[in-house]
């Protein structure tokens, strides 16, 4: 059906908290760059120029440390070959954008039979994003450490040097296959992907629910000041400074 149900904007945002959707939500970043949290522990980082989509009912939250602009709809019934999240890039020609910016527009017009124009924008977008989904394949051997690290990176006891190891190809061979087509190691990957939760996290102690070794724990770290270490590394301050931060702005 392909039927555009409603469009949002977002203006320059750091945090959305857990949600979800009775439909598709597709979400083009237009500024920025953040995170998706899932339910299940999954991750997905974003940034300007990408799109994620997210299925019916799927538990999530967005957030980011700079802050994200975006265009969000919900659409109903796409045609998607695909039953999870997934994130996929615009183009050259910035062909997603306009489309969701031009989607954005009808949705708040009162042009007649504007349903039509954004059942049109709908079939667009879902096909755009069907297509440059299905040209964004990794090789098997990084499909694999990418899937085995999303699987198991909030796990404390997850060893990943001997998950590569135990693959039948040469372990600096697949740790230099990874950065290519990756753009970071393995290791900082998953350290990506701890980082990003470990931010989820502690903006949410505000109400005091985490003390800072669960949030260690619950993000893979067995080592509370190593984790305070590695978390002060990317963020320029210390997990409890950061809370508190985030903590003056959740009352402002």
């Amino acid at each position: 059906m392909n039927g555009i149900l409603f469009v949002g904007e977002h203006t320059r945002t750091y945090d959305v908290r857990w949600h979800s959707h009775e439909h598709w939500e597709l979400v083009y970043c237009t500024g920025g760059e953040g995170a998706f949290q899932f339910e299940n522990g999954a991750v997905i980082s974003y940034r300007e120029g990408e799109v994620v989509a997210i299925p019916p009912n799927e538990l999530h939250a967005n957030n980011s440390r700079e802050g994200f602009t975006n265009i969000h709809l919900t659409i109903q019934d796409p045609t998607f070959p695909f039953k999870g999240s997934f994130l996929v890039g615009d183009d050259g020609e910035r062909h997603l954008r306009v489309a969701f910016s031009q989607a954005k527009y009808y949705f708040s017009s009162d042009v007649k039979k504007r349903e039509l124009v954004l059942a049109a924008l709908g079939e667009l977008i879902s096909s755009y994003l069907t297509v440059y989904h299905s040209n964004r394949e990794f090789s098997g051997p990084v499909d694999q450490i990418r899937t085995s690290i999303i699987q198991n990176y909030a796990d404390p006891g997850y060893a990943l040097d001997g998950a590569i190891r135990e693959m039948p190809f040469n372990y600096d061979y697949l740790r230099k296959l990874f950065k290519k087509e990756m753009g970071v190691t393995p290791l900082e990957y998953m350290i990506r992907l701890r980082m990003k939760k470990a931010e989820t996290m502690l903006a949410a102690m505000w109400n005091n629910e985490y003390s800072i070794a669960e949030v260690a724990e619950q993000c893979g770290f067995d080592d509370a000041l190593y984790f305070s270490r590695v978390f002060k590394k990317n963020f320029g301050c210390s997990p409890s400074q950061f809370a508190k931060q985030r903590s003056r702005s959740g009352r402002d």
